[in-house]
């Protein structure tokens, strides 16, 4: 069998004899390299937001459920609207109270209105209610 050549590597502290020198690693100039071409994909999908905004002014008593019309709502520029953008079937609807979303069975979204279901409970004057509608072309 051969030997494997060994050289000996300067230091201060220590007194090893046999280690191996492996060559330097030399950077290049990443300019040098160039990146992959970028292919857009065949289908490209583009998602639509819409959000509406609405600050309860009165308590609303959720045991016989409630609706809020539409034209309660700003959008995201704080305009008035007068109906939801609702994009069926490309899309859905997420519904924030307070900065929490809800269970999607908690409420219903029409263009004229959000529908929140019955339930032991009570939003009280000065809550964050968002709408945010999201659809997909």
């Amino acid at each position: 069998m051969k030997k494997m050549d060994l050289q000996k590597l300067p230091c201060d502290s220590c007194c090893e004899n046999n280690r191996v020198v492996w060559s330097r690693i030399r950077a290049i100039d990443i300019g040098a390299i160039q990146p992959p071409l970028v292919v857009p994909p065949a289908g490209t999908i583009i998602p639509i937001i819409n959000r509406y905004f609405y600050i309860v002014t009165e308590a609303i008593n959720l045991t016989n459920g409630a609706t809020l019309p539409a034209h309660l709502f700003t959008d995201d520029n704080g305009a008035p609207i007068t109906e939801f953008t609702l994009f069926r079937p490309n899309g859905y609807v997420n519904l924030y109270i307070n900065a929490v979303m809800q269970e999607g069975g908690a409420y219903n979204v029409t263009p004229d209105s959000l529908n929140l279901n019955p339930f032991n409970a009570t939003i009280f004057a000065g809550t964050p209610i968002i709408i945010e509608s999201l659809g997909f072309q």
